[in-house]
């Protein structure tokens, strides 16, 4: 009877030790939970300027982050250094210029492609069936402070993000004193961030009290990019592109890094 108990002792412990191996915090491949992974190559080709692409590993199996234009979320499984995820993944549904939607369907159609995975300290590769390379990202840092920022798109306040008027510049200095400043078209600006994990608050906004006629709507596009800046809820950086989100999770602004 003893040596029973001891055998079955036994096979429930590599049982549970089987179990463990499978889940999604430890893969055989390498953890790919707990951090933001920024996409630097698509089968051999980078994102486009000014696009950023990226995806997030939870512990319960559940994969999100940004395509590009919009953002996905599903599920992933692995197996060793096997990995499957969800197809087709849910998406918002925004649309932006043909060529950033064209990459994000071949982004998303890698996913559903990709067989097996492999982390190499900051870097996390996806393979195909004949090991060919699909996606490999980098590990991006989330701190923001120091960091410095031009706009490529904000929210008008209409429920469209809309590109920055020629000749003019609009950016966003996050300061390491928890202050943000910046060019807001005609005036300048300043004013408070904090930030709490990937939540962040910023605001309230004070600028200087120039008007300036050209271009045509420059005026207009001031009082909406503050407003966007104000509206944040969420940030991500991927690689050097920094998405700033509203607690919709609708687009406030979009940003290179300077």
């Amino acid at each position: 009877m003893n040596k029973i108990i001891v055998t079955i002792s036994i096979c429930a412990a590599m049982m549970i030790l089987s179990a463990c191996a499978t889940t999604a915090s430890q893969p055989g491949g390498g953890d790919l939970t707990g951090k933001v992974w920024a996409l630097t190559e698509l089968k051999g080709t980078p994102p486009a300027a000014g696009v950023g692409i990226s995806a997030q590993f939870s512990s319960d199996g559940k994969v999100s982050g940004s395509a590009g234009c919009n953002r996905y979320n599903g599920t992933y499984t692995v197996s060793g250094n096997s990995i499957t995820f969800s197809s087709p993944m849910a998406t918002t549904m925004m649309m932006c210029e043909q060529t950033v939607m064209d990459q994000e369907s071949a982004y998303l159609q890698a996913l559903g492609e990709a067989k097996t995975f492999a982390v190499n300290g900051d870097q996390l590769t996806l393979a195909g069936a004949d090991n060919n390379t699909l996606v490999v990202y980098q590990a991006q840092t989330q701190d923001l402070s120091g960091t410095s920022w031009e706009a490529t798109g904000y929210n008008n306040g209409k429920l469209a993000v809309i590109g920055i008027l020629g000749s003019t510049t609009l950016t966003a200095d996050f300061g390491k004193d928890g202050t943000l400043s910046g060019n807001s078209g005609c005036n300048t600006y300043s004013g408070g961030y904090k930030v709490n994990g990937d939540q962040i608050t910023i605001g309230p906004l004070a600028s200087t009290m120039m008007a300036c006629s050209e271009p045509a709507g420059v005026m207009e596009q001031e009082a909406q990019y503050l407003a966007a800046l104000q509206s944040a809820a969420t940030y991500q950086i991927e690689g050097n592109v920094l998405q700033l989100r509203t607690k919709d999770d609708a687009l406030a602004a979009i940003f290179n890094r300077k």
